[in-house]
């Protein structure tokens, strides 16, 4: 039964029948909700409702346009119309003079009409994804107007006052073709959080340095090739995204933003980090991964509160010894580097839970490995490693353990053996030797490596379980010594 349907048939009987289409007082009507209700048309029973009606949606339907009678429910509040078919928005909107929030976004509305200025208390306007290709004068004129989300759409610059809109405080304009910012952006002193991600920006807009209130910015994948001093400024800065860019060079002067939190540089092009970084000290997420860094600098230690580090994909041949000061560091990649061993002080972060180290030139690990004793799952798998150090039978809650792309668990049992030349206990199986991966002849030892399958294992919350005889061991005749296996089991 259709929305209309059912409001006339509880008319009929005294609106005893309730309805999902109306929220609030039986005298009086303030809220209509007519979403998802396949409706071609604004349902014509609404306007004997205009004085009192406060809220109206109409989301996901197919409505096409707008009729005039909408437009004298001058109590609205809140407009609500996305993913629809509207192909404008009509001059009569200057007639709800109430209006504080207004969705039109996912539509096919490629401008606002200037007088959209009458509506002087639209506090919020949601107009993502409309082929809008710019803003009114009287745009601007929306002195109110606290959160603008302008996502995908065709705009290619702003207007030049844009900066009146001073009480801004949210602004996307995420997917669009902007190049430049109006200098009068400087007046938006209450912006708090900035997107600009995916347009086309070759250099960081200098007006941004004067907004410092910001606390969130995202401008990745633009074509940025350089981040200048000037970013510094933005002391309350807590986010910043500059991943997808050009970026050769960062500025020592980041050390500025002294809160950030988040700071993700993905696929650039850096060659190093400046010492400075490691100023950055509420730094929780350091994303570098996918650059040409051939080395990471010793002040990284210095990030006491670094919780995810992800430096995958660069050409890091040794990681600083600096690296075991990072006591809060939970998640580590390092993948598709050339390590070729580890500094034996990455035992001292003892709160990492997971770590990939795919695709390196490790040829053995280090025993202090074994302190790491809150890891549950450990990649290691493209690498030349001979066996595991003895110390991973201390890790007790490693749920898996990779050592090939391809293995058909998360973990293959492991065997204590002697190494041939130190007499050392080592941990071993038939993986080991790690051979040098050529992709043209890559064996597996499974079919292929089923995602599902180990989510699936991964949810059950599978820990290892090192179990040993309190008997002396025994050696065969071929002197390996004989140790009970690595199992599974799932926990209690």
């Amino acid at each position: 039964v259709q929305c209309l349907e059912m409001t006339t048939k509880r008319k009929l009987i005294g609106r005893l029948v309730p309805c999902r289409c109306f929220r609030g007082e039986e005298e009086v009507i303030s809220v209509l909700d007519y979403s998802h209700c396949s409706l071609q048309q604004v349902p014509k029973e609404i306007f004997s409702f205009e004085r009192t009606l406060e809220e109206l949606y109409l989301d996901a339907n197919q409505i096409e346009e707008l009729p005039k009678q909408l437009f004298n429910c001058q109590a609205l509040k809140k407009l609500s119309m996305p993913d629809n078919d509207l192909s404008n928005l009509p001059t009569t909107i200057a007639s709800l003079v109430n209006l504080k929030e207004l969705d039109i976004s996912k539509n096919g509305i490629q401008e606002f009409p200037d007088n959209i200025k009458c509506c002087k208390g639209l506090s919020v306007v949601e107009a993502s994804v409309n082929p809008i290709t710019k803003l009114p004068d009287g745009f601007t004129q929306l002195l109110n107007l606290t959160q603008l989300f302008l996502n995908d759409a065709f705009l290619e610059y702003l207007p030049a006052n844009f900066g009146r809109l001073s009480k801004l405080r949210i602004l996307e304009l995420r997917e669009n073709h902007l190049k430049t910012m109006p200098k009068s952006i400087h007046r938006l002193t209450q912006l708090e959080r900035l997107d600009l991600g995916s347009n086309e920006f070759s250099e960081l807009p200098e007006v941004l340095e004067q907004i410092h209130n910001l606390k969130e910015l995202w401008l990745d994948n633009n074509s940025l090739q350089s981040i200048p001093g000037s970013i510094g400024k933005l002391r309350q800065l807590r986010y910043l995204d500059l991943a997808k860019n050009r970026i050769e060079t960062l500025d020592t002067d980041i050390s500025g933003c002294e809160a950030l939190e988040d700071l993700l540089l993905s696929s650039n092009m850096l060659q190093h980090l400046p010492d400075s970084i490691g100023m950055l000290k509420k730094l929780t997420t350091l994303k570098v991964d996918d650059n040409q860094l051939t080395s990471l600098p010793n002040t990284i230690g210095s990030l006491s509160l670094l919780e995810e580090l992800d430096c995958s994909c660069n050409e890091l041949e040794s990681l600083p010894p600096t690296i075991g000061y990072l006591h809060s560091l939970r998640t580590f990649a390092a993948d598709e580097n050339f390590l070729s061993e580890l500094p034996r002080e990455i035992g001292n972060c003892k709160n990492v839970t997971v770590m990939s180290l795919r695709s390196n030139k490790l040829e053995f690990l280090p025993d202090e490995i074994g302190q790491m004793t809150k890891l549950r799952v450990l990649n290691l798998s493209d690498n030349r490693l001979k066996n595991l150090p003895f110390t991973f039978t201390k890790l007790k809650d490693l749920a898996a353990l990779w050592l090939s792309d391809n293995q058909s668990k998360a973990l293959i049992p492991l065997q204590t053996e002697a190494h041939p030349e130190t007499k050392q206990k080592v941990l071993t199986n038939y993986m080991f030797p790690q051979q040098p991966r050529h992709d043209e002849d890559y064996q597996s030892d499974s079919d292929s490596f089923n995602p599902t399958l180990w989510e699936e294992q991964r949810q059950q919350r599978m820990t290892v379980a090192f179990d040993f005889e309190d008997k002396k061991e025994e050696e065969d005749n071929s002197g390996k010594v004989k140790l009970p296996k690595l199992h599974v089991e799932p926990s209690q």
